[in-house]
């Protein structure tokens, strides 16, 4: 349960339809098979113990006697487990026989959770057998077999609360709940729920897996919650109906696990609750409601570790399907352009200025810039892109700026700092063989300075050309290329410039140009400010700063979670396992920290610049963090890590 991990599962058993003891069995069985695989949270279908299609056999008194004999034996005999088990069963109450999610753990009934809507129309007459369950809480004598029974919590408003997991609150409902307009799991989850269960029987008819799907998840989205879908399969009458084992688990939106329909299948996936907990802390906007009536039901699980299963994407940025890219790299390419154009229409500019280096983030500025140039119907010849050799240019990247700038129809213009530059290190007593950071920065600074003139020249503005990741660094140079008069890329990381230039490469119907910009693609990351070694690139981003798809996965955990260090270490563990060792992953995770801490004052005074995803970094959206703020709490913790 470290980090607020904690494994569950949603189990479709086998069954005999009104054979209560052969179902009682099956369910041990697979109860005792999911808390062996390290599962937690356990649960099973809606009315497991009888069988959902029963129908006039639910009216028999000797069918309800034995399914609450049952329940007991299920606990008795699942005792030793360390779990919280959810079975269904008909329950009769106060002369009504109600659809109740029984909810046991260390062989106690901690409490009965009855469905409160209950679907009579199509191919569902559960009314004919069932009341509508009651919200409010309640305490109903329950008498066991040969013992004296005791009070057990009746109701929909229960939370079952772990003491040795906070944040872990788990509440039921029953199949029909969720699909109504105002389930009773939005009630659970303001009311704390971070987890929600349903015991479900949920027939079979075509399309309805998908629909099925995307409720589960959605209702996860919408809650910021666990979700928990145990649905019936194999063993239901068939006289009118098919049942699929359709079982679900999502997190926020995310489907975790899924099991393949008409089969009996146990699926398992392990919930963050303590990414739910965060999420919630976030949000502004979710509100809880102490005030409601609920009663909170506490049960115990043992801390150990949880072992994880399920996947996590090294490239949080970036889809893994072919056409779910396609259609991100669409998505953000227009956000960019249409920022942009809108900057261009309020300005009156006619005129955009680009530096051109013939690297990723610069050909993409480019490219949004032409965009929004054709979509206003000004001509491209009113870009201008300026290319500035200097001590650490290559023979590859000034042709590859140059080439690119003239397929587009931009204006091209080569302005060569070498002599400006010379000047500036004899006017400030600098000697041109140190190549340290004032060498270094001499040279962006300078750039901008001539980007800044020529766009007062003309009459235009500055197109700032940073990406998010070197933002996150502070890998720019402070009043250097860190500044711009409209920063397209400042919402976009590092691992998604690349595909966003492949997609425009792929699109643009022009092989030449497409042949420019796959170059441009294979060159390595670099700001070319050290001088060539044999006219090859001597200084290579990465080798300096780490690998960027590493520090864009720390970037989405940092600051899209609030994760600790030591939980993305793990998970980059998980992610990047046979990709990178766990002293290099460590290593970078440290640089990350450590820049990012220190250099918040650049990202203070950024300019203005699209938000294109879930993360962002301006200092008046998404991060709104003190410049001198202290690293010592988070690297301290790095340091107990190994």
């Amino acid at each position: 349960m470290r980090h607020g991990f904690i494994r569950t599962a949603a189990v479709t058993p086998k069954i005999q339809v009104a054979d209560t003891k052969g179902n009682g069995a099956e369910t041990i069985r697979l109860a005792r098979e999911a808390a062996a695989n390290g599962a937690k949270i356990i649960v099973f279908p809606e009315l497991g113990i009888t069988g959902y299609t029963c129908s006039d056999l639910f009216l028999q008194e000797l069918l309800l006697k034995s399914a609450r004999k049952e329940l007991f034996h299920i606990a008795r005999e699942t005792a030793d487990l360390d779990a919280l088990i959810f079975v269904g069963l008909p329950w009769e109450k106060d002369g009504k026989l109600y659809n109740v999610a029984a909810a046991l753990s260390g062989g106690h009934l901690l409490g009965l959770v009855p469905k409160v809507h209950i679907p009579n129309y199509g191919e569902f007459y559960e009314l004919r057998h069932f009341t509508p369950g009651n919200a409010e809480a309640e305490d109903v004598w329950v008498p066991e077999e040969g013992e004296d029974g005791d009070y057990i919590n009746f109701g929909t408003n229960l939370l079952f609360t772990c003491e040795e997991l906070p944040g872990l609150a788990v509440a039921a409902e029953i199949c029909e709940d969720v699909w109504v307009p105002n389930p009773p799991s939005i009630g659970h989850a303001l009311a704390g729920a971070t987890v929600i269960v349903n015991c479900s029987a949920s027939d079979e008819t075509t399309g309805k897996n998908l629909y099925r799907e995307s409720l589960i998840g959605g209702q996860s989205a919408r809650l910021v919650c666990g979700y928990i879908y145990a649905n019936a399969g194999e063993g239901e009458s068939s006289q009118d109906l098919v049942f699929g084992g359709h079982n679900i688990i999502a997190e926020n939106g995310t489907v975790l696990a899924e099991s393949a329909r008409f089969t009996s299948e146990t699926i398992y996936a392990e919930l963050d609750i303590a990414r739910l907990v965060g999420e919630r802390r976030r949000m502004t906007t979710f509100q809880t409601n102490v005030s409601s009536p609920y009663m909170e039901v506490g049960f115990h699980l043992k801390k150990e570790e949880t072992e994880m299963s399920r996947y996590v994407d090294p490239a949080p940025f970036v889809p893994s399907s072919d056409s779910d890219r396609q259609r991100r790299c669409e998505e953000i390419f227009s956000i960019q352009y249409m920022g942009l154009k809108k900057r261009l229409e309020h300005t009156h500019c006619k005129t955009a200025v680009v530096g051109i280096s013939g690297g990723l983030d610069s050909t993409l500025a480019l490219l949004v810039t032409v965009k929004a140039f054709d979509s206003l119907g000004l001509p491209r010849s009113g870009i201008m892109g300026v290319t500035m050799p200097c001590f650490g240019t290559t023979d590859r990247t000034y042709r590859n700026a140059c080439d690119m700038v003239q397929k587009l129809g931009a204006t091209l213009k080569e302005v060569d700092i070498r002599e400006a530059v010379t000047i500036h290190f004899r006017d400030i007593g600098h000697d041109p063989e140190v190549h340290d950071v004032t060498y270094e920065n001499s040279q962006a600074r300078e750039r901008t300075q001539v980007l800044m003139n020529l766009a007062n020249q003309a009459g235009g503005m500055v197109i700032g050309t940073g990406d998010m990741s070197e933002l996150a660094l502070g890998w720019a140079t402070y009043n250097g290329d860190h500044m711009s008069m409209y920063g397209v890329n400042a919402g976009v990381p590092k691992t998604l410039v690349r595909h966003l230039v492949r997609y425009y490469a792929d699109t643009c119907g022009d092989a030449e140009l497409s042949g420019v910009l796959l170059d441009v693609l294979d060159t390595p990351v670099s700001p070319e400010l050290l001088p060539p070694k044999d006219g090859e690139i001597a200084q290579k981003t990465e080798d300096l700063v780490g690998p960027y798809e590493l520090h864009d996965f720390y970037l989405y955990y940092i600051l899209r979670f609030g994760f600790e260090p030591a939980k993305i270490y793990r998970l980059a563990q998980k992610a990047f396992a046979g990709v990178y060792d766990r002293e290099t992953m460590l290593k970078w995770l440290k640089v990350f920290y450590r820049r990012y801490f220190a250099q918040q004052f650049k990202r203070s005074c950024l300019p203005d610049g699209p938000k294109v995803g879930s993360v962002a970094v301006s200092p008046r959206g998404d991060l709104r963090m003190p410049s001198d703020a202290c690293s010592g709490l988070w690297l301290a913790q790095l340091e107990t890590l190994k």
